[in-house]
């Protein structure tokens, strides 16, 4: 009797294991996001921290849990970066200079191959944000880059050298914030 409750409380324990969500910043980040017909688990979760403020809750998702950045943006499996906005001073227009900036960081400042495709990236962005928007980022095999806003689909571009140079915005050499960076990769 002993040893089947010990196996009853270990199967529990289990199951709260793999379904537990992470708490970052008041957000609870799920571990795992299923979309776009893709399961993938949460890598790791951090918070962008911007003058000693809260900003954004950015948690990175894969089809399975890596620390190397490199590998990560070279990738052409399923992957996701979620934004849960936690700031009310985050704008459009703020995030989109973020954006080209994080671009600028992430290409070495060559850009210009990638131009109209950043353009379109950026365009995702020009609705008004506000505090508790979600902004998910999907790297769908057949499809590119996916981007998502409060769960409606803003649209796709095509081309791992976007992919690439994206999710370098977080996970290149020259990150837009290197702890997040450490939080997505798990260290």
């Amino acid at each position: 009797m002993k040893k089947q409750v010990i196996t009853f409380l270990m199967l529990i324990a289990t199951v709260f294991t793999v379904n537990a969500q992470k708490t970052v910043s008041g957000v609870k980040v799920d571990a795992k996001l299923n979309l776009e017909g893709q399961s993938l688990v949460l890598n790791g979760a951090g918070t962008r921290v911007k003058m000693f403020m809260d900003m954004y809750v950015g948690a990175l998702y894969l089809e399975k849990k890596s620390t190397n950045a490199s590998e990560i943006m070279n990738s052409k499996e399923g992957a996701a970066i979620k934004l849960n906005i936690v700031s009310g001073l985050i704008t459009s227009d703020k995030m989109i200079s973020a954006i080209n900036e994080g671009f600028e960081n992430s290409t070495g400042k060559k850009t210009a191959p990638l131009k109209a495709k950043i353009d379109k990236f950026k365009s995702f962005f020009k609705e008004e944000i506000k505090k508790g928007d979600v902004f998910i980022i999907m790297n769908v095999p057949a499809e590119g880059i996916v981007v998502y806003k409060n769960g409606t689909k803003k649209g796709s571009i095509e081309g791992h050298d976007f992919k690439k140079a994206m999710f370098g915005i977080w996970l290149c050499d020259k990150p837009a914030d290197k702890d997040l960076k450490d939080e997505m990769l798990g260290k």
